[in-house]
C-alpha cells in the first residue's frame, strides 16, 4: 500500500478497518520525562511500523500534526519502466556533453 492513495469509505474493507480501529477509538498516550510517546497498536498496524523503523512529523499551519512511516528509497522501485538500453561509453558521454554545451544559451554577463 505504500506509495499508493486509496478512496476509503464504509464498504472497503480497510476503510472499514480504519473507521472502526483507528477512528471509533479514543487513543491517547502520555509523554515521559525523555519526551518519548508510544504510538497505539492500532496506528502502528495501519502504518505497518515495526520496531526500529522512523517516522517523520510534519506541523500543518492549523496545529495539526501529522506522522508517517519514513519509507526507504528502494519502495520507489518500478515507478519508473526502464528503457533497456546499452551502457554509455565514456566517448559518447563526452560527446553528448559537447553537444549540450554548444546548444545552450551563453551565459549572462552582470
Amino acid at each position: 500500500m505504500a506509495g499508493q492513495v486509496r478512496q476509503i469509505d464504509d464498504t472497503d474493507d480497510l476503510g472499514y478497518y480504519i473507521i472502526r480501529n483507528v477512528m471509533g477509538q479514543l487513543m491517547e498516550s502520555a509523554i515521559t520525562v525523555k519526551g518519548q510517546a508510544t504510538i497505539p497498536k492500532a496506528i502502528r498496524d495501519h502504518l505497518r511500523l515495526k520496531p526500529g523503523d522512523r517516522v517523520k512529523f510534519f506541523l500543518h499551519p492549523d496545529g495539526s500534526v501529522v506522522l508517517l512511516p519514513k519509507l526507504p528509497a528502494s519502495t520507489l522501485r518500478g515507478i519508473v519502466k526502464s528503457r533497456r538500453r546499452r551502457p554509455m561509453t565514456i566517448q559518447e558521454m563526452d560527446e553528448a556533453t559537447a553537444e549540450g554545451a554548444s546548444d545552450a544559451r551563453p551565459a549572462r554577463r552582470r
